[in-house]
């Protein structure tokens, strides 16, 4: 039952955002809103406010922001169709934006309940070289070699640079006060570096993991790209996909480890969504952006008879690839 709420709180926190994205840049465009759905299949409840409904269905698997003039030109001023090209890849781009901040948010909100490293230490290990120049657990590093040093990275990179030669002149900070002593390194056997004896704490603090949120979801976003890379290429194996089904069991395993995996989680699914949409597959975001350049380079020469033609296939290949990630799941839950 916990593992199932979670599920349906990720699905919510991924669809509502995604759509009100859409329905928001579109809203500031003109273009009248029909229906704003979470969820799809079977009517369960709606609401009419001004001219939108909106719709909770059945499926909890998706949701939607229905347009006027979205799937056939209509000659209103009101009518997705007769916005400007521009107009309408800003709409579009704009539920990827969303899943992208999402991510951003997800990711930050993990780190401050996990705690990141920091450039404030640990523990000091007896007999070591830091020891030996006095430094102690709870002391905040700040200078190398008069290079600063703000995060556990720039500790890390200013010790490396040492290369056998003059001391580390280190600049650390002790209950406000600052202070410089000199280290020398000593060669560890095990690591094959030069070392100090410095343990990394840990902090919780908000604008350190606001600062980190945005660049850790970027090398998240930099491993996907590489993952769909391998998944054109033939790179990843059957039993490394999931769909909806096989997120379940994920989203029931990240949870035991906590909150912060939970979200983590979250911001991988969010990122995995923001870049499928954007794959130029007819019936997706991508598609339809691509379908618009497409006009424009041809002169007109494409009509919206040949995007719906091909949007049609476009959806038929996207359920026949949802459909078979469907029963590798299933498979691979069987086991």
């Amino acid at each position: 039952m916990k593992t199932a709420i979670l599920f349906l709180i990720m699905l919510l926190v991924l669809v509502i955002p995604h759509e009100w994205g859409h329905m928001t840049v579109a809203r500031w465009c003109g273009v009248k809103i029909n229906e704003f759905s979470v969820g799809m299949g079977p009517l369960i409840f709606k609401k009419k406010k001004g001219d939108t409904q909106y719709s909770l269905r059945l499926l909890p698997l998706g949701g939607y922001c229905a347009m006027e003039g979205e799937e056939e030109s209509i000659d209103s001023p009101t009518s997705y169709s007769s916005k400007t090209n521009l107009q309408k890849i800003a709409i579009l781009l704009a539920g990827v934006t969303m899943n992208v901040i999402i991510a951003v948010i997800a990711v930050t909100i993990a780190l401050c309940v996990s705690g990141v490293v920091c450039n404030t230490l640990d523990s000091v290990q007896a007999g070591s070289p830091a020891d030996a120049a006095g430094l102690k657990a709870g002391d905040t590093i700040v200078e190398i070699n008069g290079v600063r040093t703000d995060t556990w990275d720039k500790v890390v990179e200013g010790i490396g640079s040492y290369d056998g030669g003059d001391p580390l002149e280190v600049t650390y900070e002790r209950d406000g006060e600052r202070y410089t002593t000199s280290v020398t390194p000593e060669m560890s056997e095990e690591y094959g570096s030069y070392m100090v004896g410095i343990v990394a704490g840990t902090t919780r603090d908000f604008w350190t993991c606001a600062k980190l949120g945005p660049a850790t979801t970027w090398e998240l976003n930099k491993s996907l790209i590489e993952g769909f890379k391998m998944l054109i290429t033939g790179g990843v194996k059957r039993d490394d996909i999931a769909g909806p089904v096989g997120l379940v069991k994920i989203v029931g395993t990240a949870s035991e480890y906590g909150l912060g995996s939970y979200l983590m989680l979250l911001a991988i699914v969010s990122l995995n969504l923001a870049i499928f949409n954007l794959i130029p597959i007819p019936g997706l975001d991508g598609g339809k952006i691509f379908f618009i350049l497409l006009k424009i380079i041809s002169g007109g020469r494409i009509n919206d008879d040949m995007e719906y033609k091909a949007t049609v296939v476009g959806m038929a290949v996207l359920l026949t690839l949802f459909a078979l990630i469907t029963i590798n799941d299933v498979m691979n839950l069987f086991g």
